[in-house]
């Protein structure tokens, strides 16, 4: 990019060249140099937005966890449509082919990353935090309509829907999990509560 030619969007552009370089060298390879490089900018562009990368990097993780907006109004959507299984069959598989793999693995990665998240996050991964309330969103609207059990404890079967998801797809280099091995540990998770 030459130097004094306006950049448009420049947080967005920088924070999608990080997805781009996270999916592909892993969170080892996430550098400054490797984004601004990815996304066509000098070094300094990065720098010039950010106090340093590990806030980039923070930045970078809060919008990918915001960007589940749309996903979870489609989940809560679904509520009352097609099956409780296969809604969250979709929606695991949905957010687990996202980056979210790849997001928990830089924040276990990184020890500054996690302080400055915990800055503004207080617990867990965002990413993962911001799936399980989507997670429990959806079940309370089928709570409500009926096709699942009034005493089914949500919030915690909203934690262990993202956990079996997160163990299925986990392996971010490896085959993808079978859609029916996802179905059927969804199924093993909610079945005791279906109506």
């Amino acid at each position: 990019m030459p130097t004094g030619v306006a950049i448009r969007d420049v947080r967005r552009q920088l924070f999608d060249a990080a997805e781009r370089v996270l999916l592909r060298e892993g969170p080892s390879g996430l550098t400054s140099r490797a984004v601004t490089a990815e996304a066509g900018f000098a070094k300094g562009v990065l720098h010039r937005h950010f106090e340093d990368f590990d806030a980039f990097l923070a930045d970078f993780v809060l919008d990918r966890a915001e960007r589940m907006d749309t996903q979870a109004a489609a989940l809560r959507d679904a509520a009352g449509t097609g099956t409780v299984v296969g809604n969250l069959t979709d929606a695991l598989t949905a957010l687990f082919e996202s980056v979210a793999v790849a997001v928990v693995a830089l924040v276990t990665f990184r020890d500054e990353l996690r302080s400055r998240l915990r800055q503004s996050w207080p617990a867990g991964v965002p990413i993962l935090t911001e799936g399980a309330i989507m997670i429990g969103d959806y079940l309370t609207a089928e709570v409500e309509l009926g096709r699942i059990a009034p005493a089914a404890e949500v919030d915690a079967l909203a934690p262990m829907l993202i956990g079996t998801g997160h163990l299925l797809f986990a392996d971010r280099t490896g085959r993808r999990p079978d859609p029916d091995a996802v179905r059927r540990a969804v199924a093993n998770v909610v079945g005791g509560v279906l109506r």
